[in-house]
């Protein structure tokens, strides 16, 4: 059995005062993925990452972003976007994003397995849809909103050559992190009122759907829970949104096919010991590779 974990744990220092540590020793995962991680390298913590073995991009912009893979045995290989690589360049959308610390991957020492770590942009309003009213944040005229889709093409490209590279050698791949996407209505609780938020929009959900097929990738924890509102990973801090449940599911595992069909349990981990260790919940899935 491979237990492979995903969390947007929201800084590493914070996550830490909150029980990261203790859950990370005592989760049992031979990998998990980090987003957000929001630590220079010179500033982790002690012991920040357990005795795991970490492949770290954290990018240039502090207190911001931040992607990790740790796994019990030294990685077999290791890529990320601030190391260029000859034989896979960066689509030229993803260029700007390159020192940001939004993507790492590695191949697995003991297992044929590719895992990905993924920070995509949380984005913001088209233009028209813009009404300083409504809004937290003074309007932008749709910028955050235009880069978002434009990471978002770029990456699909980039996707599909990670997949087919991991392929030729013979590789399974895991895609997993925070997407700042919700799916379909299942994923959102408050799916009516949302259809004009940044990351439920009709044009993201499209944008992910087109990633999603039986031959390429498969959504693991929709795929194990076909009808269950989330599970989700995300909830506000404002208000009662977590003790409701009244969240978000912008968190995945999506894994080639023949990955997916192993996969026999996914679960979301609220909370550690009665408390929360970021707005979001580390989504945990076994697969069974026997």
């Amino acid at each position: 059995m491979l237990r492979i974990a995903t969390a947007n744990i929201n800084g590493i220092r914070a996550a830490h005062r909150r029980g990261f540590g203790d859950w990370l020793a005592t989760r049992g995962c031979d990998v998990v993925t980090l987003q957000e991680v929001r630590c220079p390298v010179a500033a982790l913590p002690e012991g920040a990452f357990g005795d795991y073995q970490v492949a770290y991009d954290a990018g240039e912009v502090a207190g911001r972003n931040g992607v990790a893979v740790l796994t019990r045995e030294p990685a077999a290989a290791v890529r990320s976007w601030s190391v260029p690589d000859p034989e896979r360049p960066l689509h030229r959308a993803l260029r700007k994003h390159a020192t940001e610390g939004r993507y790492v991957e590695v191949d697995l020492a003991d297992v044929p397995l590719t895992v990905a770590s993924l920070y995509l942009p949380k984005g913001g309003l088209p233009a028209h849809l813009q009404d300083p009213k409504r809004m937290r944040e003074a309007p932008d005229g749709g910028a955050k909103y235009d880069r978002k889709m434009a990471f978002m093409a770029g990456f699909a490209r980039h996707l599909a050559t990670a997949r087919k590279a991991a392929a030729a050698q013979g590789r399974e791949f895991l895609l997993t992190g925070d997407l700042n996407v919700a799916h379909q209505e299942l994923d959102v609780a408050a799916y009516k009122r949302s259809n004009q938020t940044e990351g439920f929009l009709p044009e993201e959900r499209a944008w992910l759907a087109a990633q999603l097929s039986p031959r390429t990738l498969v959504d693991v924890v929709r795929h194990l829970h076909p009808d269950t509102a989330g599970p989700y990973s995300w909830w506000s801090w404002l208000g009662r949104a977590y003790d409701e449940d009244r969240g978000w599911r912008i968190d995945y595992h999506l894994a080639t096919p023949r990955l997916a069909r192993a996969a026999v349990s996914a679960v979301v981990d609220r909370d550690h010991l009665g408390v929360r260790m970021s707005d979001h919940a580390p989504v945990v899935v076994d697969y069974d590779l026997s």
